[in-house]
């Protein structure tokens, strides 16, 4: 899939939970009340209070922990599911809300302040604003309330930015782009998370395609032991007990400590020009915003991957297909050697397989992605290849529209169909 983001979810939240921690690991952690009510969804249910507590509970307080932090669930569909927590009494009590939406500074201010009825005991307040929020039709796409959405997920980037510095996010960086098994560590809650979600907004367009757990509850460590791909965090109260698991070519960054273990050098396989122009671009950005460093990276994402629309092929009758080996070898001897390897990478398939799905639906499609590539010149306008993208024709069985083509044509600059 090309968004692990679930498009037209149907409430802006679907579950708000208390909940007790337990007095061990051994035992569940107790639901002290929930809404509404009377959620349906049992699995859910049971599955959001063990990842309200993802710390060794006998060995930290609040203090030591933070108070505020995410985690994600998947749905059967593969789209993310957002549970956001904030711990109180002592890091003995989580409220949790279940949401598709990734609006991470709007939810924590709403916890806080459900937090506070909660404390002066105010239930018919909470349940007035829980229930007039759960009725609330879900903002269309390109709603202000949408935009700002884009500017959440920047403030995790901007922490992760202030936390580690520029070579081991390049590190990091690296070993995302060959699907490493990945782990960040820190011990607060908040800025694990945001580091995690920081650093998987680096790699857009494309998402990360594997096992993604912002941080990982003590019941699932042992997927630091899984032999696919990962990326989690782990609070640094359990890091021990995941060290001392049989650990396979694993990466490591802690954040406090700003240290980076890597079984592989996986910096050194990027193109040196595409790396050395990233650096340059990120050691002048202004650790007070992460829009800079977003840019940064989507420049070296369109030049890694930009040529991608000069791969794209039709045959008169046919869909629009992509066509590797010409992805690979047109480039330049560094880069083919990388693209060899990319070709292969679930979140670099997935991404094409969008690509074209769009294309052959006629739909077409734009976003900031394909403007980086326009602008920097990162695809090499292949005239063969261009003629061959611009033969499509209106064809019943491919379903494909020549007006909507034609305008996304236009804004790659490619030109149109005759």
């Amino acid at each position: 899939m090309d968004s692990r983001i679930k498009e037209n979810p149907e409430r802006t939240f679907d579950l708000v939970v208390q909940v007790a921690c337990p007095p061990s690991e051994n035992e569940d952690p107790t639901v002290l009340w929930s809404f509404p009510q009377d959620h349906t969804d049992q699995e859910v249910l049971q599955t959001v209070p063990k990842f309200c507590f993802p710390f060794d509970v006998k060995r930290v307080s609040q203090n030591q922990v933070g108070q505020n932090f995410t985690f994600v669930l998947t749905d059967i569909d593969g789209k993310q599911r957002f549970g956001f927590c904030r711990l109180t009494q002592g890091c003995r009590v989580c409220i949790c809300l279940l949401s598709y939406m990734p609006w991470f500074e709007i939810y924590y201010k709403l916890l806080n302040t459900l937090a506070d009825y909660l404390t002066k005991q105010q239930e018919n307040d909470l349940n007035d604003m829980l229930n007039s929020l759960y009725e609330l039709p879900v903002p269309k796409p390109f709603t202000p309330v949408n935009l700002s959405v884009v500017g959440i997920r920047i403030l995790n980037l901007t922490e992760y930015f202030v936390a580690v510095d520029i070579n081991n996010m390049l590190q990091l960086y690296a070993s995302m782009l060959h699907e490493r098994r990945i782990i960040i560590t820190s011990r607060k809650l908040s800025t694990l998370t945001a580091c995690v979600h920081g650093a998987a907004v680096m790699l857009y367009p494309m998402y990360w395609q594997h096992i993604f757990i912002p941080v990982l509850p003590p019941h699932l460590l042992d997927y630091c032991c899984a032999p696919m791909p990962y990326f989690v965090g782990v609070h640094l109260s359990l890091l021990e007990r995941v060290r001392s698991r049989s650990l396979e070519d694993v990466v490591i960054l802690n954040v406090d400590t700003n240290t980076l273990e890597s079984p592989s050098d996986d910096l050194h396989n990027l193109p040196c020009d595409v790396v050395s122009s990233l650096k340059s671009k990120l050691k002048k950005q202004s650790t007070a915003t992460g829009s800079g460093v977003a840019r940064a990276f989507l420049r070296a994402q369109a030049a890694l991957f930009g040529s991608y629309r000069d791969a794209l092929r039709y045959r008169p009758g046919e869909p629009i297909t992509f066509c590797e080996e010409s992805f690979v070898n047109h480039r330049s001897s560094t880069m083919k050697n990388f693209l060899s390897m990319a070709v292969n990478l679930q979140l670099f398939k997935q991404f094409i397989d969008g690509r074209l799905a769009k294309l052959n639906a006629g739909r077409g499609f734009t976003d900031v992605f394909e403007e980086e590539i326009t602008d920097g010149g990162f695809c090499g306008s292949d005239k063969n290849n261009l003629n061959s993208v611009k033969a499509v024709v209106n064809t019943p069985s491919v379903g494909l529209k020549l007006k909507q083509v034609n305008s996304w044509l236009r804004r790659q600059d490619i030109g149109v169909l005759c």
